[in-house]
């Protein structure tokens, strides 16, 4: 039988060392909100596949509806003959996304896809090229997607040159010491000096940022973003490939604002574990782009799609949204509980939106020293008790919780307990 140690040197001799592990821990199994490694060793999983796991692994729906798409129809390409699934889905999304506007969505394979496909539609439908995205933003790997990346190492250096006509502001992090006015005052300087407003097509944003710490951006200012983008003709767009699908409480994150965005893209939770992305957006805007302009040989894969429809039932019976407002609360709890205790000086706050909530490690809490290494002695430590865990942020140093939303509390008790204890045993 193949160990975790005896797997981990095959790992290094056939794959190449850019695609990062975080842990040598070679998953086996898992059901709901747990994982079992090839050696039998129980997880309780606070990373789910990156936010892709809101209704858990192998939720049993999704599961059922997978294979009876498996016994009808794998793969027929969407653009030669179409099938009913991608269009159900699309039909779903259309009504879920937030405005009252028709909408119409095209389904693509990977989030950085869906973002590219994103950038397109927007420069078709305005004529014009630039886009404005946030430091600390990720929006995923391929070169344009990188290019609205906002954060150098290890994503983008020696990348480069990426796709023009791509500028950055600061998002409104306040525990930084930004906020709202500072980063609208920087758009419009940048409108000023770098940029004439008539050419940029879209702000492009995560309303929580992901990879880049679970910063959430203020809801003013989000409906400032809005009302600037409705004054310079210019569309607003909504990256929820991790926020989405009930993460924060809400379908999608960008609600708690009360913003209506031009274009929304989601991928992640979408399929339960499939490949699946998409890009949901006013009609008028999506239908700009001509016959042949959009879509991609397995984009909206028969069976991701009926996946989806799974998931989207799921959420909807089994009130997914009311169960992460719920573990949130719970989460939110333990994490201050921790936070006021003398022992943990190192945690600079604890943040975050609905069940999408992380804390940030920091050498001083005056400072704000991010402490980096600290955080990496927590994610093993942690993997030695039984929990795994991920980092974000631009050092590193904040943990995050992406527990399936499907977990029981008991389950996600057990997982704070050991992620307490980690860091305890972390800092002695």
């Amino acid at each position: 039988m193949d160990t975790n140690i005896s797997l981990w040197g095959r790992l290094q001799a056939a794959v190449p060392r850019g695609v990062s592990i975080s842990l040598p821990v070679f998953a086996a199994s898992a059901e709901n909100a747990e994982i079992r490694d090839v050696e039998g060793r129980r997880y309780i999983d606070f990373a789910g596949g990156i936010g892709v796991l809101n209704v858990g692994h192998r939720h049993h729906r999704v599961m059922a509806a997978v294979e009876r798409q498996l016994q009808a129809l794998t793969h027929a390409c969407f653009q030669v003959t179409p099938y009913e699934p991608y269009v159900q889905l699309a039909e779903r999304l259309n009504e879920l996304v937030p405005g009252t506007a028709p909408k119409k969505t095209i389904f693509l394979t990977t989030g950085a896809e869906a973002i590219e496909n994103a950038v397109k539609i927007a420069r078709h439908a305005t004529g014009r090229p630039a886009v404005i995205a946030f430091g600390g933003a990720f929006h995923g790997r391929t070169m344009m997607a990188l290019a609205l990346t906002g954060k150098m190492n290890p994503y983008k250096a020696g990348f480069g040159p990426f796709p023009a006509d791509v500028y950055h502001v600061p998002f409104p992090n306040e525990f930084e010491g930004g906020g709202t006015a500072a980063s609208l005052r920087a758009i419009d300087e940048l409108l000023f000096s770098s940029v004439a407003p008539n050419q940029v097509c879209a702000i492009i944003i995560e309303p929580v940022q992901g990879e880049g710490g679970f910063n959430v951006a203020p809801f003013d200012f989000l409906r400032g973003l809005r009302a600037l983008c409705d004054r310079h003709a210019m569309l607003l767009i909504a990256d929820e490939i991790q926020s989405g699908f009930g993460r924060t409480g809400r379908m999608f994150a960008v609600e708690h604002s009360g913003v209506v965005p031009d274009l929304i893209v989601t991928a992640k939770s979408l399929a339960g574990g499939f490949p699946l992305s998409a890009v949901t957006g006013r009609a008028e805007v999506m239908d700009s782009v001509p016959p042949g302009g959009l879509g991609g040989t397995y984009a909206g894969n028969p069976v991701a799609c009926a996946a989806a429809l799974a998931v989207l039932d799921v959420m909807r019976d089994e009130d997914t949204l009311g169960r992460a407002q719920k573990l949130g609360a719970r989460v939110h709890e333990r994490l201050l509980t921790m936070y006021r205790d003398p022992r943990f000086t190192c945690i600079g706050n604890v943040r975050g939106l609905g069940a999408m909530l992380a804390i940030e490690l920091v050498r001083d809490r005056a400072s704000h020293e991010p402490a980096s290494e600290l955080a990496r002695k927590v994610v093993t430590k942690a993997a030695d008790l039984g929990l795994i865990i991920l980092t974000c942020g631009h050092y590193a140093n904040v943990l995050r919780v992406l527990v399936p939303l499907t977990a029981s509390l008991e389950v996600v008790d057990e997982g704070i307990s050991i992620l307490e204890r980690a860091l305890d045993e972390s800092l002695a």
